[in-house]
């Protein structure tokens, strides 16, 4: 006999663990797109060998024209007042999610010998084609929340699995995937391995038939060292990222199907509104009241504080574990090591948050990676690269466990935001306060990996020297370079969550009795 789905009040099938499961199969399905962004700027670097200050420029226009673009999908869909026979927002996220099916792979079409204009252009068409498909599926997805369940503690739960489903979707391919595209180069008895490395500038095919530190030919087995650094060679195989994003695409589509198809939508779509029916929506407006939303603008400098530290730094880690440490295809597995601490809180976050607050939990989880940023300061002082490593692993784990509590509640805590700016303001206004953290979200995620460029060439990397050619010299400045990302990623997490944030557990107590009483009395 089958088994009777228990329903809510409302006539909805009650809220459980297929609605939490279903939330984070959709936040794996958009990182199993997203968490190609930090290869992106290291297959256009190393393999498509495009100078820095090009590649920046670049990078930053494409991702100041998707941020912008964020405020604006989040509009059309809040106005979208047609009926879909999915819903409103599973539709918006279908679309998203068949775009994004070859959308990931757009941008790594491997033509490393085309012009530089060619590369321009095919970087630019494949970033904006890919990023639309990404904004047009997120960006309903992540105001889904407020519309799957309006009980706080729920939320709470809705966002932690959010989270699990955004770091599965991030790891897993982070781990993976340098062990796919990264290979070292042995010498094989022929010439043959002198065709897969790209020669760089100012070096000669005879540097790399005999051993720098030796002077002696290779023998058959033996490791083809570099001869600036003195160490392995490990190329970066192009034509294999582009297959790989092809099918985390797939992936991707598969996880978004599952979760339309098992999530449920209990609070009517139409009822998220970015303004008055009567007015016209005015952007000028919807930021100014986005700025006044102070749990808003906290939440979502955190937010950029996590992803300068673990995305904007992704390039120089990749960078410095090929030229320094010289394990660039273990880079996710050593990555992955240092955020599992992350994973630790999910079992006990709903007992944290309701002992003791979501931003007082938050706030302490900031000052313990400010201790895991300044432990990794530590390791480019180190001259054994062996335990320069393991002071590195040290200060990331010690990074990951301060980020853990913040990782778990950071889309509760947006959601809180929203419920703010109807507490304040009279309006929710999910699509536009979400979009507009977006937008400053993506800004971080734009201009910082923009910046890290430019300050990489600063210091000393050559673009067309690629991986092989950089010096020791560069190669250690890579490593002060990622030191000081992580540690100024805390510090802007601490100002977003400690010193602007203003809802901490009493304060949100407040405002969820006076909603609720604000709502009976409008029944």
């Amino acid at each position: 006999m089958k088994k009777e789905i228990e329903k809510d009040a409302n006539g909805y099938r009650k809220f459980s663990m297929r609605d939490k499961l279903a939330y984070a199969a959709g936040d794996l399905g958009c990182n199993m797109s997203f968490s190609l962004k930090g290869t992106v700027q290291t297959f256009w670097l190393v393999f498509m060998t495009m100078e820095t200050g090009l590649l920046s420029l670049l990078l930053l226009l494409v991702q100041i024209w998707d941020a912008v673009n964020d405020p604006l999908i989040g509009t059309l869909i809040d106005n979208d007042r047609r009926k879909y026979k999915m819903g409103k927002f599973k539709t918006y996220i279908f679309i998203g999610a068949c775009g994004l099916l070859v959308g990931g792979a757009a941008v790594f079409l491997p033509f490393p010998k085309a012009p530089v204009v060619v590369k321009a252009v095919l970087f630019v068409l494949g970033y904006i084609i890919w990023d639309a498909f990404y904004t047009i599926a997120n960006v309903p997805y992540g105001s889904m929340l407020s519309l799957v369940t309006e009980d706080v503690g729920e939320r709470a739960q809705l966002s932690t699995w959010r989270s699990i489903g955004s770091m599965i979707g991030n790891m897993l391919p982070s781990m993976i995937l340098p062990m796919l595209i990264w290979n070292k180069v042995y010498y094989d008895g022929t010439t043959d391995f002198l065709d897969r490395i790209e020669i760089p500038e100012g070096f000669d095919k005879s540097q790399f038939l005999k051993n720098p530190l030796t002077g002696k030919a290779y023998e058959i087995g033996d490791k083809i060292l570099s001869p600036a650094t003195g160490k392995q060679v490990e190329i970066l195989l192009g034509d294999r990222v582009f297959w790989t994003a092809l099918i985390m695409g797939i992936l991707g589509f598969i996880a978004f199907m599952y979760m339309i198809k098992a999530i449920t939508i209990r609070v009517d779509e139409n009822s998220v509104k970015t303004n008055e029916s009567s007015e016209k929506f005015n952007i000028l407006n919807a930021f100014g009241k986005f700025m006044k939303n102070r749990p808003a603008v906290g939440a979502t400098l955190a937010a950029m504080g996590m992803f300068l530290g673990m995305n904007a730094a992704t390039t120089a880690n990749t960078i410095m574990f090929a030229t320094y440490f010289n394990m660039a295809s273990m880079s996710g597995i050593v990555q992955m090591i240092g955020f599992l601490p992350m994973f630790l809180f999910m079992p006990f976050i709903t007992k944290i948050v309701k002992k003791y607050g979501k931003k007082e939990a938050s706030v302490f989880g900031t000052v313990v990676s400010l201790v895991g940023g300044g432990v990794m300061l530590i390791f480019p002082t180190i001259d054994n690269v062996n335990t320069a490593l393991v002071v590195y692993l040290i200060g990331l784990v010690i990074f990951g466990v301060g980020m853990g509590v913040y990782t778990c509640v950071s889309w509760a805590m947006m959601g809180d935001a929203i419920d703010y700016n109807e507490w304040k303001f009279g309006t929710r206004e999910e699509g536009t306060v979400y979009s507009l953290h977006s937008f400053f979200r993506k800004l971080a995620q734009g201009v910082g990996p923009s910046m890290v460029l430019l300050i990489m060439g600063w210091l000393g990397y050559e673009s067309k020297l690629g991986t092989i050619g950089q010096s020791l010299t560069t190669s250690h400045n890579m490593c002060w370079l990622v030191a000081g990302l992580y540690l100024f990623s805390a510090v802007l997490q601490f100002i977003g969550l400690a010193v602007i944030y203003n809802l901490d557990k009493k304060t949100l107590n407040q405002m969820t009795e006076e909603l609720a009483a604000r709502k009976s009395t409008e029944k």
